[in-house]
């Protein structure tokens, strides 16, 4: 059993915490807001910081799962930072979704503190967070993978080293370039099934096993074709997730095309005030 700290408390960071204290990992918890970190304790029985420093005292790996580049910045630098209060030859593995410039900038940083680190982004979303069946994306050296692979097993039903720093991130780009061009097609079949007055529930039960079966297809279909839009990945994060992969294109001479055409029709339901809307809701973009 390792002593862990994890640090961001959202709709992913919550449940995965609490996954690393019901495995037995003494778990020291840190968010923003103080209120959602006092429900953690009360629910999981672990212990909460007043600082990110705090928290990572005596932790031999420290989580981070919070929003962008700049958020992971300000939880790790500082006086209050994780890195002022761990010692050499601990962890950090970052699972939040950044740019894999951002992993690089991490894996020099913790080398000078002498601080193992690695980039885990993940994918499964807010439900796969809650029932423990996160897939984990590695990037960094395989001694640090193998060690944190047991920890990290608490809350993931996969969980893959892909190879060197930044390499965790740039595979959570191709995710979501899969993702949007799933929900691309789902959207524009979905549209032609209703205009053709196809019972969109038949559909699914129909082509979820067929060559044509997804995850989207499974779990979003019918909520797309009823306008029900309020799950947990919002369109505001996959806008930040495309900027990334089309700045990684970028540097290998890559349009993705379909990309730049699914982040504009993001970028339109934005400017209506449908940011905090799931991802799904690519839809009504495509509708037009």
């Amino acid at each position: 059993m390792a002593n862990v700290a994890f640090i961001g408390l959202g709709v992913m960071g919550y449940p995965m915490a609490g996954y690393l204290q019901e495995h037995g990992h003494t778990t020291v918890v840190y968010n923003r807001t103080a209120d959602k970190a006092i429900k953690w304790v009360e629910e999981y029985r672990g212990r909460m910081a007043s600082t990110p420093r705090e928290a990572a005292k005596s932790a031999d790996i420290v989580f981070i799962c919070v929003g962008n580049d700049d958020d992971v910045r300000s939880v790790i630098h500082g006086d209050d930072g994780v890195l002022a209060g761990m010692e050499k030859g601990t962890t950090i593995v970052d699972h939040t979704t950044t740019s894999a410039d951002l992993a690089i900038e991490l894996r020099d940083a913790c080398l000078a503190a002498g601080v193992c680190f690695m980039d885990a982004p993940v994918s499964g979303g807010q439900a796969g967070a809650e029932n423990g069946c996160l897939t984990v994306m590695c990037g960094g050296e395989k001694s640090t993978f193998e060690s944190v692979l047991p920890v990290l097993e608490s809350y993931s039903r996969q969980v893959q080293w892909m190879g060197e720093h930044g390499q965790g991130q740039r595979c959570k780009m191709v995710n979501q370039i899969c993702i949007a061009g799933v929900l691309q097609g789902l959207s524009e079949a979905l549209l032609l099934a209703q205009s053709a007055g196809l019972d969109a529930r038949l559909v699914v039960e129909t082509l979820k096993h067929g060559a044509a079966g997804s995850w989207q297809m499974e779990n979003r279909a019918v909520t797309m074709s009823d306008d029900r839009f309020d799950f947990g990945f919002a369109i505001d994060w996959m806008r930040k997730d495309l900027a990334i992969c089309l700045a990684e294109a970028g540097k290998y001479g890559l349009e993705l095309s379909m990309v730049k055409r699914v982040d504009n029709i993001y970028a339109g339901l934005q400017k209506n005030g449908l940011g905090r809307m799931d991802t799904s809701a690519l839809i009504v973009g495509v509708k037009g």
